[in-house]
């Protein structure tokens, strides 16, 4: 029996042209206590009206510098966070409704960054590849374990009985990822899953997780800071700062423009190949906000050089760009409406 045989992920109950996620206003804030008494003081708004969707088969791509709420979405997706408010809606069954906690992490499965904090220490590879499909009952999960091992490109002849330690950060990964596709999930979650590995061995990693997609008929979430892996994994981008979506657009439309000045500051501040094309001052100036309490109306204007008065007190839409309605974009300059003294016309260069 061949691998892929052996893996039979649930039903596509939607069809094609359903997308398989749907988020809407998904809010995640967390309490901070302090004081003699230990009262809760106040919330870190960590993830606020968080929405998107995700088609079948596609990568998604989600970038934004640390503290953005990148890793805290991922978390809700996969139920380990419990949301506070909005709706996580899987292939048009909404969570909480016709859709279990369980079958939520049947169908969607996540690889973490800390290849070696995520497994067990005194479980083998074998029994930790396995631990998940006995859990959900599947049928022989030492054989279904065995397979993926080898299509990670880990002999189970070998590597079956080590232990964590005694494997590469890259072979970890790969167990990592052969763990999530014995559940037979239909969406993988990867949680900055090649950061931490050398630039051959992510190489490496990021051609398999193509192949898996393309075999398998998967869809990918995948969270990085690498903005030229993003770029050669993802179908479309979705940026964050501060809890909040400020721009989505497939790869090419995003790459050749980018509608929010945050997102072009991410992009500034990609290193150049060119030894002549040198960065002369900084494409971003000062710390995100507290998150705490963070900026009223546009979260990013204390930061932005084309903030007007509008930005302090208006909250931004997520909108399409006029004549690209597939680019997403939260920002008063493109809104003609917004009061912004250059609203309409974009971010100027």
């Amino acid at each position: 029996m061949s691998v892929t045989e052996t893996y039979a992920p649930s039903a596509d109950t939607g069809g094609p042209g359903q997308p398989l996620l749907i988020v809407r206003d998904l809010q995640k804030h967390f309490p901070v206590s302090g004081g003699l008494l230990g009262r809760t003081q106040a919330k870190v708004q960590a993830v606020d009206r968080v929405s998107f969707s995700v088609k079948k088969g596609e990568t998604l791509g989600i970038v934004g510098e640390s503290g953005c709420g990148k890793s805290t979405t991922a978390k809700l997706l996969i139920g380990l966070t419990e949301k506070d408010r909005g709706e996580i809606i899987f292939d048009g069954h909404a969570l909480g409704e016709r859709l279990s906690l369980k079958d939520l992490r049947r169908g969607v499965q996540m690889v973490f960054q800390d290849s070696y904090a995520t497994l067990n220490p005194r479980l083998t590879i074998l029994d930790s590849v396995a631990f998940g499909a006995q859990v959900q009952g599947l049928a022989d999960p030492k054989c279904l374990a065995r397979k993926m091992m080898d299509r990670v490109g880990l002999d189970p002849n070998r590597f079956a009985h080590r232990y964590p330690h005694e494997l590469s950060g890259g072979q970890r990964q790969r167990v990592n990822i052969a763990r999530a596709l014995a559940m037979s999930p239909r969406l993988v979650v990867l949680d900055e899953a090649v950061s931490a590995l050398d630039k051959s061995v992510e190489a490496q990693v990021l051609n398999l997780l193509g192949d898996l997609r393309a075999e398998f008929g998967l869809t990918y979430i995948f969270i990085s800071h690498d903005l030229n892996v993003v770029r050669f994994i993802s179908d479309r981008i979705l940026v964050m700062y501060l809890g909040e979506v400020v721009e989505v657009a497939p790869v090419d439309s995003i790459w050749a423009e980018q509608a929010h000045p945050y997102t072009r500051s991410l992009f500034s501040a990609m290193p150049s190949m060119d030894p002549d094309d040198r960065t002369k001052e900084p494409p971003l100036v000062g710390d995100p906000p507290n998150p705490i309490n963070p900026p009223k109306g546009c979260r990013f204007h204390t930061r932005c050089r084309f903030a007007a008065e509008a930005c302090k007190t208006k909250v931004p839409k997520l909108a399409g760009l006029s004549g690209n309605a597939d680019h997403l974009v939260a920002c008063h300059l493109h809104d003609a409406a917004s009061g912004h003294p250059k609203a309409g016309q974009g971010v100027p260069a």
